[in-house]
């Protein structure tokens, strides 16, 4: 069974270190809740193996050794342990033997060990074993193959707004009632927020946003994306990364993107997959119901961090934002990450999809609720004009319902029009 001594108001995001006997709980400062920390100790009561993936820096070590302060903390990015894992893996597993649990961080060093780990947890000479992966493409089909039955898989991104702002974070069963104003704004506005993004590090150690964001690219062009694909130039692909983000918001057209970026729709779609995969973007698949035989069937692109897409556009301030021609893709795209994280946090994910006619009517996002789909429009305006209303009411009048929520940039939460209005702080 997990160790539940760790209240949730103690999981922090930060740096790890190598500690490989002893635990050394000198790190356990109290900081950032993570809303995840409540399921990830629910399935660690019932799986054998724990596979928490995410992007690099959301908090990913620090989440677990604060969840398993017990447990023993091996880092297969140490050279000695890698080595003693690829090497032998038998051995290296019977280090495990009679723990409470163990935690193997950044696992996509070792794929081959899952195999073995798969005999290790039928045999039960151990607790519960928490890998850790930033690396989504190098691990979920090993995974799969060698541990089906015995894994659950589970995803922490970067801060929630709600996690940012240290309150309760909402419930998406209520999620179409008005906001209550005692939730309050954030501290940060919303284009310092939008500017900054919401990776751990920039906020708990208020670090420069510009200066970390350009570290993160050349660690994750140059270490992460080098390491699984022969993409060729670096250059090439960053160029193509900055593309990509110029388009978050927007369909997918491959062959527009293999144009600007001087090379082939082919090498497009593998650095899609590749990005994808490495948590930097996400494709947003169109909705079908069949209203209409003339929808759009190419799916939207989305960055997962609003402030990772800031940096590649080249913005470097929340100045710059303000009037930037791309300031409501850019609020698009945190609405869809913020929601992604109050679905993925609670339990089972639900769908985001979006819909579009081939007349260019569209809603943003439809939400899975079991038998129906909740529109969601985005704008980014803090002033609400009568026509923010018409792709909602044209997708209710299709789909036979009677309420879509609006959100927006300013800060009431009311009703108009028959949907729900509410301010861009309230959704998660």
């Amino acid at each position: 069974m997990p160790d539940l001594s760790c209240p949730s108001h103690l999981c922090i995001s930060g740096i790890k270190s190598q500690i490989d006997m002893e635990p050394d709980r000198s790190y356990l400062a109290p900081m950032k809740a993570r809303t995840l920390l409540p399921r990830l100790h629910e399935l660690a009561g019932q799986f054998p193996v724990i596979f928490l993936t995410g992007p690099r820096q959301s908090g990913k070590t620090t989440l677990c050794r604060h969840a398993f302060p017990v447990y023993r903390y091996i880092s297969l990015e140490d050279l000695q342990n890698r080595r003693e894992a690829v090497e032998d893996p038998r051995a290296f597993l019977e280090r495990l033997e009679g723990l409470p649990g163990t935690i193997l961080d950044e696992a996509q060093h070792t794929p081959d060990l899952f195999s073995y780990i798969q005999g290790f947890v039928d045999e039960r000479r151990s607790g519960p074993i928490i890998m850790t992966g930033s690396q989504n493409f190098l691990l979920l089909d090993r995974i799969s193959q060698s541990l089906a039955g015995r894994v659950a898989v589970m995803e922490l991104f970067p801060f929630s707004l709600a996690e940012l702002c240290d309150r309760p974070p909402a419930d998406p069963g209520s999620f179409e009632t008005v906001a209550q104003t005692t939730v309050g704004r954030p501290k940060p506005d919303l284009d310092t927020l939008l500017y900054q993004g919401l990776y751990p590090p920039i906020h708990d150690r208020q670090l420069s946003a510009t200066d970390w964001l350009d570290g993160y690219v050349r660690t994750y062009v140059e270490r992460d994306v080098r390491s699984v694909s022969n993409i060729g130039s670096l250059e090439v692909f960053t160029r193509f990364l900055a593309l990509c983000a110029g388009r978050s918001g927007q369909l997918l057209n491959a062959t527009s993107l293999a144009s600007d970026a001087g090379v082939d729709a082919t090498t497009v779609k593998r650095w899609i997959s590749v990005l994808q995969a490495g948590y930097v973007l996400h494709l947003v698949r169109p909705h079908h119901q069949n209203f209409s035989k003339r929808l759009v069937k190419s799916p939207k692109l989305y960055f997962l961090d609003p402030g990772l897409m800031c940096h590649l556009l080249g913005i470097r301030g929340p100045r710059d934002l303000v009037t930037h021609p791309l300031r409501g893709a850019v609020v698009e795209t945190f609405v869809y990450t913020e929601l992604l994280k109050l679905h993925n946090n609670h339990g089972p994910r639900r769908d985001i999809s979006f819909w579009r006619d081939s007349n260019g009517r569209e809603v943003d996002f439809l939400i899975d609720r079991g038998g129906r789909q909740l529109p969601i429009e985005v704008k980014a305006g803090k002033t609400i004009a009568r026509d923010f209303f018409k792709g909602l009411d044209h997708y209710l009048a299709l789909a036979g319902d009677s309420q879509g929520v609006l959100i927006y940039g300013g800060d009431e939460s009311y009703r108009r029009s028959g949907h729900l209005v509410k301010p861009w702080w309230a959704i998660s």
